[in-house]
């Protein structure tokens, strides 16, 4: 028998003063069996720092990610169905990231893990003509320090300046200052 997804719930307030972006959201998150407390925080901020100031074009959704190999943990679609935003946490392959700009009008890739560094020198050049992709980076100690605030019903403030991000459970807070690897084009 295989195991279930164990649910979680975040309401979100952002005040994301860099993008004008200030709504409560609430989430419901299935993180999956092997998707550990970091990841699906991650999952967390990219939605925080990704979710558009309205639902007019589409909503920014959680996807199946993990789960499913043809779906991104987050997406937007617009009103017709076209995807607009493909957006990864990890260290995906190039090939994935690839595929994923030809289909969405923007992918954006989060990633957190201490390897990054390495990872990214491996596939840089492979990527460096994806024109629709920009990569991000969480330092690790950072990632490790969100993966704490993970409860199965969190509330969170999300607060966006300058580029950095503060994330606080009303009892700790987390400075995150994401650093961009690769700008998508404008």
């Amino acid at each position: 028998m295989a195991i279930k997804s164990t649910i979680f719930k975040a309401q979100l307030q952002i005040a994301d003063m860099d993008r004008g972006v200030y709504a409560d959201h609430a989430l419901t998150i299935a993180r999956h069996p092997s998707e550990t407390d970091e990841r699906m925080l991650m999952r967390v901020l990219a939605f925080a720092l990704h979710v558009p100031a309205s639902d007019d074009n589409g909503r920014l959704e959680l996807a199946k990610g993990i789960s499913d190999t043809d779906e991104p943990d987050l997406w937007q679609h617009d009103l017709s169905g076209q995807l607009l935003h493909w957006l990864e946490v990890g260290q995906p392959d190039d090939r994935r990231m690839i595929k994923a700009a030809g289909r969405a009008q923007r992918v954006t890739v989060i990633a957190y893990a201490a390897s990054t560094p390495i990872w990214w020198a491996g596939l840089q050049n492979k990527v460096a003509r994806a024109a629709r992709l920009a990569v991000w980076q969480v330092p690790a100690e950072q990632s490790q320090a969100l993966a704490k605030l993970a409860q199965r019903t969190m509330q969170l403030q999300v607060t966006v300046q300058d580029g950095t991000v503060w994330v606080s459970d009303g009892q700790q807070s987390i400075e995150v200052e994401p650093q961009v690897l690769k700008p998508a084009a404008d």
